[in-house]
């Protein structure tokens, strides 16, 4: 099971994850790539393999009045398979996760045409890089609009408008508060999209109180045979939030869907030794804390301490 992080290193100084100018001073994919290569060094060090890329690794590739950023894909086509290569030398797994405003079931004809025209660069980046099926892109289902069913309905129509080549790479992930993992599945049965089991999302949007366990087996049989499912784990923060306000600063609960700076093992440890003990299919595993690669490097070592035998499966 390769363990991954996602876009921001915290655990090296001066590693961006992509160029972040805004359009005033040029930003640029070569630019991005360049940061990419360091990222990869780092990672190997560490002995990741596994990596969400940021979603704005080409900045306002498909920003409809910036037309002069368009064509970066092209302008750096031996730039990116030469990154490409140097991924699948370290047996790197890279995956995509492009901003919420991508919603294949947006009933405004515009912002679906945008959300096409997302999914359609996330892929030829991918395809420019060489990576293989495993390069998937996540998305979630969208608003709910005027009703739930109505919206995941839309979802199946807008999946059926991409070209062939980006539904190969596009991948449902339920959520925590409009689409349960039943609402994805749902959708699997009517596109064969494959689904994201996340751990967090699941225990705060689950109204048909499926197990972890056996929502995790079902999200892992909607995924080809020969393309290694990747899940998302993550814990509730339960830190008190600082919010800071005109009349001054205000202390408020915690949310329990926004994720932890760091993980709690344990119910990791669980999960995973019940998909083991199941024998359920091999996964990999992005984490998403916000302590990123710090918070990955710590729940390895907290693996190895407490679950050695969980350990030897860990990547």
């Amino acid at each position: 099971m390769r363990l991954g992080f996602a876009v921001k290193v915290l655990g090296a100084p001066g590693l961006p994850s992509h160029d972040s100018r805004r359009w005033q001073n040029q930003p640029h994919l070569s630019v991005s790539l360049a940061y990419l290569r360091d990222i990869f060094l780092y990672l190997e060090s560490r002995s990741i393999h596994f990596y969400r890329l940021a979603g704005q690794l080409a900045p306002y590739l498909t920003h409809p009045e910036l037309p002069a950023f368009h064509r970066q894909l092209d302008e750096c086509a031996t730039e990116l398979a030469a990154v490409g290569d140097l991924a699948r030398q370290q047996r790197l797994r890279l995956t995509l996760h492009p901003g919420f405003f991508v919603q294949l079931n947006s009933p405004e004809p515009t912002l679906l045409a945008r959300s096409t025209a997302e999914l359609e660069s996330s892929a030829a980046l991918l395809d420019g890089m060489g990576i293989g099926p495993e390069g998937v892109i996540v998305v979630h289902v969208g608003g709910v609009h005027d009703n739930r069913e109505a919206g995941r309905a839309r979802f199946v129509r807008g999946w059926e408008q991409l070209p062939t080549n980006v539904q190969a790479r596009v991948v449902l992930e339920h959520d925590d508060r409009r689409y349960s993992l039943s609402d994805a599945l749902w959708i699997h049965r009517r596109t064969g999209v494959p689904v994201v089991f996340d751990s967090l999302h699941h225990r705060c949007l689950n109204p048909e109180q499926i197990p972890s366990i056996d929502g995790l087996r079902l999200a892992l049989s909607t995924w080809p045979r020969d393309v290694r499912p990747k899940i998302h784990i993550s814990s509730p923060r339960t830190e008190i939030r600082y919010l800071r306000r005109p009349d001054g600063v205000r202390m408020q609960a915690p949310l329990l869907n926004q994720h932890s700076d760091f993980l709690d093992p344990f119910p990791i440890i669980d999960l995973l030794s019940q998909a083991l003990s199941l024998s359920l299919r091999p996964f990999d595993i992005l984490l998403e804390a916000k302590a990123k690669d710090v918070a990955l490097l710590r729940l390895r070592s907290q693996i190895e301490r407490y679950a050695p035998a969980l350990f030897l499966h860990i990547g």
